[in-house]
């Protein structure tokens, strides 16, 4: 009789490891997708060896994942200038601002631990960004300007959503390009032994573009967030990052400083001269690109990190899962349903709306294109791109190092492609 009372709780433990458990991870193995038209996704193939040919992509690695299982993964081109290496999947990408979800995600899950609320002022943990002023007028033959008071304090929020006012510098409004060059303020990309923290206490004393959330505007507010971090962790952003995400989801290959026995697989970045002739890239602003493999102190959140297409997909399918992954519960099911929300009472670029880290599809841009409304994604400075469909159950990487790219318009083709080939 005991043997039968126990029969049913065996059964029921048995079936909540087969079903929970290939929802957790990416599976790689199994019988073909029945969602997917394999056929119809070789056109992947066709399309991207037409770019290569006619020279405009050097490289690239693609990968889509498909309710959990990937159903496309491969390398094309050359990893090195020269052409000698085939381009491998598991190639190491400059992922630029694609550091900044994984910086957001770090923040939130000290919100988690109630370090903060996020309407909560900045400056309680960075006092310099007390009394923000906002630009008034800029005087560019001396390089004085004015500023008015900020009618409110900066919130995490707005750090978050790019609502903060803090603009960037390289590639930013022509006045607070030229406030932040004369204070030597940097997008993050290559620098190696500047102090974060200090840095960012610099750009505090520095006039907004804009009241605090007025309007979207791109900047270094993910990289006040990494040093809001470390301030709040007591850890630098490059340990909080390995230790809180990185190791715990098993994402081995991707770093602030990449390890000299991975260097093999750094894929080449590239460029385009005055002909749109696609040739390697020397100098990004006057930074070496092969920046990855300096051994630097500077930890840009939003743009320092590289990584590869599989370690950013387990991240992907993590927020898919609502926040575990690999047995790892990183954020719980309701942070990531804020963190994947419009947070915007506007659009941000005409159509879509922002949520804690994420472009946010909307309605309107899923009336017009293949992705679901409520798709999440970002890029990067270098090409790279990546989205995830949680109506579709769908995340897509597309890595690629160039920039600028005349031919860009290759990854809207390859999303076509991609959302055809769904049965």
């Amino acid at each position: 009789m005991q043997s039968l009372k126990m029969a049913p709780l065996v059964v029921a433990l048995l079936l909540l490891l087969t079903t929970s458990t290939p929802a957790q991870q990416i599976r790689t193995s199994g019988a073909p997708n029945p969602a997917i038209d394999y056929q119809r996704l070789t056109r992947i193939d066709t399309l991207i060896h037409t770019y290569l040919r006619n020279n405009w992509l050097k490289g690239l690695v693609t990968l889509v994942v498909k309710d959990n299982q990937v159903v496309q993964y491969k390398g094309y081109g050359s990893l090195d200038t020269q052409g000698k290496i085939p381009m491998p999947k598991d190639a190491l990408f400059r992922l630029a601002s694609q550091s900044k979800a994984l910086v957001s995600t770090a923040i939130l899950t000290l919100y988690e631990q109630g370090k903060f609320t996020l309407d909560e002022p900045i400056w309680h943990f960075i006092p310099a960004f007390q009394h923000p002023t906002v630009l008034n007028q800029y005087h560019a033959a001396d390089t004085t300007y004015t500023t008015l008071p900020a009618k409110r304090e900066i919130t995490f929020r707005d750090l978050l959503t790019h609502t903060s006012g803090i603009d960037y510098p390289v590639i930013g409004s022509p006045n607070m390009k030229a406030i932040y060059a004369k204070n030597n303020l940097s997008s993050g990309l290559g620098v190696v032994d500047q102090n974060l923290l200090e840095r960012m206490q610099v750009l505090a004393k520095l006039p907004l573009a804009h009241q605090p959330g007025e309007r979207w505007t791109y900047g270094l507010s993910i990289d006040v967030l990494g040093a809001l971090v470390e301030v709040i962790s007591g850890k630098d952003l490059e340990t909080y990052l390995r230790e809180t995400i990185f190791q715990p989801l098993g994402m081995k290959d991707t770093y602030f400083n990449v390890p000299a026995a991975k260097a093999g697989r750094l894929a080449a970045v590239y460029t385009e001269d005055s002909l749109q002739h696609v040739i390697p890239m020397t100098e990004i602003a006057g930074v070496d690109p092969n920046y990855p493999l300096a051994k630097k102190h500077y930890f840009s959140g939003g743009a320092g990190l590289t990584g590869t297409a599989w370690d950013y997909a387990i991240f992907l399918q993590m927020l898919l899962n609502h926040g575990t992954y690999n047995g790892a519960k990183i954020l719980s099911p309701r942070t990531v349903e804020i963190m994947t929300s419009g947070q915007l009472a506007f659009t941000f670029n005409g159509a879509d709306n922002f949520g804690l880290g994420f472009d946010i599809t909307s309605d309107t841009s899923a009336a017009r294109n293949p992705r679901n409304a409520g798709s999440f994604a970002w890029g990067g400075y270098f090409g790279t791109t990546y989205w995830a469909d949680p109506k579709a159950h769908l995340i897509v990487l597309i890595m690629t190092q160039q920039s600028p790219n005349t031919h860009y318009d290759y990854s809207y083709k390859l999303e076509e492609l991609i959302y055809q080939a769904i049965q």
